[in-house]
């Protein structure tokens, strides 16, 4: 069965860490771009960061110095380390998979709360 499997999120107080992690299932992992999504109330999904298959990381210019991602291809794993988390990173955040011409996989979302 083919899925994504988020967690770890949960509530943590300004300035606090937290590490997502995805565990994925029924495809070649490491052939997959993986990359975070997060959607706030009110506002569109976008991008937090991604990795390639060779582990090349990019992030939304507002979580750079903050996030982390890796991946663990023996444990078909993905990670966001997320440091110095501030009310503006609540969120549902949603781990996806990308193989070549096959559709995006979605995980089924994690919250993250950032509140006092």
């Amino acid at each position: 069965q083919v899925q994504l499997v988020e967690s770890g999120g949960g509530l943590v107080q300004p300035g606090g860490s937290l590490r997502l992690s995805c565990a994925a299932s029924g495809f070649t992992f490491s052939s997959a771009v993986m990359s975070w999504y997060r959607q706030a109330p009110g506002k569109e999904r976008e991008l937090v960061a991604a990795i390639s298959r060779v582990s090349v990381t990019d992030y939304v210019d507002s979580v750079k110095g903050r996030f982390t991602i890796s991946r663990d291809n023996a444990k078909n794993t993905v990670y966001l380390q997320m440091n110095a988390l501030k009310a503006e990173d609540t969120a549902v955040y949603y781990c996806k998979g990308r193989l070549p011409f096959k559709p995006d996989l979605w995980g089924q979302g994690t919250q993250v709360t950032v509140s006092s």
